[in-house]
């Protein structure tokens, strides 16, 4: 499963830079799956749809820090938990409940956005 961002998050900064994905943006930022890993320029995503890696993505929250769904892997292949909900003060890091993924998912996603 994918982890998301409350709307109790105080913008700490605390979990942007554990992010082995870059999967955690700051409010009003925009994102895109270049960030912070291997893909670039057209890809296929893991669903078999044409993205454009490097394509500036809208922001999920003008308020707080959010998570990219499709970018976050738990820190499965990184880390033996995820990173983000570790430093969060306000436990505010927490399971998506409507994106479901098996470790095998997670673990496939990760070698899809960094090669390895």
């Amino acid at each position: 499963m994918a982890l998301i961002i409350t709307d109790e998050c105080i913008n700490c900064d605390a979990c942007i830079s554990k992010c082995p994905n870059n999967a955690i943006s700051e409010p009003d930022a925009e994102w895109s799956f270049a960030d912070g890993t291997t893909l670039r320029g057209l890809v296929k995503s893991l669903t078999g749809a044409d993205l454009d890696a490097d394509a500036k993505n809208a922001p999920l929250s003008d308020e707080f820090y959010f998570i990219v769904s499709d970018k976050c892997t738990e820190c499965h292949g990184f880390h033996e938990k995820p990173q983000c909900a570790s430093v969060c003060p306000v436990d505010c890091c927490i399971v998506d409940d409507s994106h479901i993924e098996s470790e095998d998912q997670l673990l496939l996603k990760k070698v899809w956005m960094h090669g390895e």
